[in-house]
């Protein structure tokens, strides 16, 4: 899986003279935003989960300054943003304002429509509860992303080295 990864990541060089990522240029050569190793994996686990439930458009240009400034790996940061693509967001954002009302004991709208038009509608009584579940979802897994890889990681080694003690 590791080869894999690095295999179809940008290269820094590559991505050093794209217009749009100049910003990012002086920043392009930390060796820690292109490692693959357990630090660097776990932290863009966590910042690329956290911004994927943040509800605004183009969450990556939230994603890529937050792996540089917790020096986590940018190309996974960036592409775990996309767990809330325009297929999956309209059932995980209905599930963020339920758990958001739920919280608030605030009531759900019973006649809830998947579609644009009704929720510009009734934002003013859904936007609390929305926002707030949101804020909870990516807390909770940008958490379980973090914890989650370092527990495989060790267990990796953890296996890795019972296999080399001779029993």
């Amino acid at each position: 899986m590791k080869k894999l990864l690095k295999h179809y990541s940008p290269k820094p060089n590559d991505l050093k003279n794209h217009k749009h990522l100049a910003w990012l240029s002086q920043h392009l050569h930390d060796v820690s935003l292109w490692n693959f190793n357990r630090k660097s994996i776990s932290k863009a686990f966590a910042v690329g989960l956290f911004c994927a439930f943040i509800p605004v458009p183009f969450q990556m240009l939230l994603a890529a300054p937050a792996a540089v400034i917790f020096a986590a790996n940018l190309p996974l940061s960036i592409a775990l943003v996309w767990i809330t693509n325009p297929l999956t967001m309209p059932p995980i954002y209905y599930g963020c304002y339920k758990l958001g009302a739920w919280m608030l004991g605030a009531h759900i709208e019973s006649d809830f429509v998947m579609s644009l038009d009704y929720v510009w509608q009734v934002l003013d009584s859904i936007w609390q509860p929305f926002l707030l579940g949101c804020l909870v979802v990516s807390i909770i897994s940008s958490l379980m992303g973090y914890f989650g890889v370092q527990l495989i990681y060790r267990y990796r080694v953890y296996k890795r080295l019972r296999k080399l003690r001779p029993s």
